[in-house]
């Protein structure tokens, strides 16, 4: 068996509070080589990142103590954390005010699992 050069792996958190999308999405970016560390709403989302903040958070926005107050908090705990939003309810004005928010990245549901990995994997390269 070869030997790895000992390298950390990415740490994504992963907040989605519908069971089926937490686990395709955990099971896209573990296969693509990350950590992960699952939150089903925003509470277990924010006693997870004051225990340890990822690497990047990738987070659903409308699920029991989510919203924009929600990522607001979570930068206040995590203020140099990329936190990648999604939504499947973007109404006209709310991606500006997740953004405002603190967000680093806004996609509307549903959403292609590719882009995710893209903009997560740009967001980490310049993160380092």
């Amino acid at each position: 068996m070869p030997t790895m050069v000992a390298q950390k792996k990415a740490v994504v958190l992963v907040v989605e509070d519908d069971r089926d999308m937490l686990n395709l999405l955990c099971d896209a970016f573990w296969s693509a080589g990350y950590q992960l560390r699952e939150a089903k709403d925003g509470d277990e989302a924010l006693l997870s990142v004051l225990q340890s903040v990822p690497d990047v958070i990738l987070t659903d926005l409308r699920m029991p103590a989510g919203g924009a107050d929600y990522i607001t908090r979570l930068r206040t705990v995590a203020p140099h954390c990329p936190i990648v939003v999604m939504t499947a309810f973007g109404e006209p004005g709310l991606q500006a005010q997740v953004l405002r928010a603190g967000a680093t990245a806004y996609f509307d549901k549903p959403v292609r699992i590719s882009d995710l990995k893209l903009r997560i994997d740009a967001l980490l390269t310049d993160h380092q």
